[in-house]
């Protein structure tokens, strides 16, 4: 399944559209701020897919049934522009562990096609646990997929979350393609990637926004 914050008019779209406008992105903190707010929103529903149980507590003047989920996800993020959005989700699962990993485009070759390469990865294990993949900008969806199968050596998922800010019609494809067991989430959907394989319209480079460029 996939769910999308933009088929329904929310406060969603105010922190997409700061998020994409060229002359608001330029102010750095704001931006990472906006992709908090997502993560944060996103969390939120994906709250609503996890198991429950009755509960008993006690409050200063008796005692109230409520509802707590005893499977708390584990939040992986790819680094470093996923940090910020990766801050959103644990704002809401703020006692679940987490997970890190480092993968970036190779070089591009002549006919603009590139590799996916791994560096740092560290996770707890992930058997019969539920995950959250956690990165803003999704295009081509291989460092997504990627990302997923190295993390099979941690241990199988019962169940695997995807989440984005802003997705590629072409990447939400791959992902959806290779990962079809994951349900996805995502902030909203763009149509095309350019011949660099970067979102259009998209909103530009999101690590070098949120943490300034890299050499």
């Amino acid at each position: 399944m996939i769910f999308r914050l933009t088929k329904k008019p929310s406060i969603a779209h105010h922190f997409l559209a700061e998020l994409r406008h060229q002359k608001i992105q330029s102010d750095s903190m704001r931006f990472r701020q906006n992709l908090r707010r997502i993560g944060q929103i996103l969390a939120y529903e994906i709250s609503k897919t996890l198991e429950y149980q009755e509960i008993r507590i006690k409050t200063p003047l008796g005692i109230c049934p409520t509802i707590q989920s005893p499977d708390l996800p584990i939040l992986i993020t790819v680094l470093r522009a996923g940090l910020p959005f990766f801050d959103g989700f644990l704002d809401v699962f703020d006692r679940s562990p987490s997970a890190f990993i480092g993968a970036f485009r190779g070089k591009h070759t002549e006919n603009h096609d590139f590799k996916i390469e791994m560096g740092y990865i560290t996770s707890p294990d992930l058997t019969d646990k539920t995950i959250i993949l956690i990165d803003p900008m999704i295009a081509t969806g291989k460092s997504m997929v990627k990302a997923y199968q190295t993390l099979l050596e941690f241990g199988q998922p019962k169940k695997c979350h995807i989440a984005g800010v802003i997705m590629a019609q072409e990447g939400l494809d791959w992902v959806q393609k290779n990962i079809p067991e994951a349900s996805v989430w995502v902030g909203d959907v763009d149509a095309q990637l350019n011949t660099q394989s970067y979102i259009i319209p998209g909103l530009g480079d999101a690590g070098d926004l949120a943490f300034g460029q890299k050499m």
